[in-house]
């Protein structure tokens, strides 16, 4: 794989796979490193890679963190080792809980 916005998404994943924290996802999904630009992004973060053969689930579960609430692929919400937590709304990543 070439294409330079599957090698950032490629360099995420792997880097989420060390995450401790939600900081540390947010630095690692950060606008300034969205392949697809800043601009777009809603959340604290973004991942621009779904539909890709990786996500930001698998590669945190693989992290140590867990599953806290589920309702897709695409809205879910994961509680880090340190306890921290991130919600996953469609790509965009957002700090803490975001349930409602």
């Amino acid at each position: 794989m070439s294409d330079p916005f599957w090698i950032a998404v490629e360099d995420q994943l792997h880097e989420l796979t060390a995450a401790k924290s939600a900081d540390d996802v947010i630095k690692i999904l950060s606008k300034e490193r969205n392949p697809y630009g800043h601009e777009c992004i809603a959340g604290d973060g973004y991942f621009g890679g779904s539909g890709g053969d990786g996500t930001v689930r698998e590669s945190l579960l693989t992290a140590g963190w867990e599953t806290v609430w589920w309702r897709a692929g695409y809205w879910y919400a994961m509680k880090a080792p340190d306890d921290s937590m991130i919600t996953y709304i469609e790509g965009d990543i957002y700090r803490g809980d975001k349930r409602s």
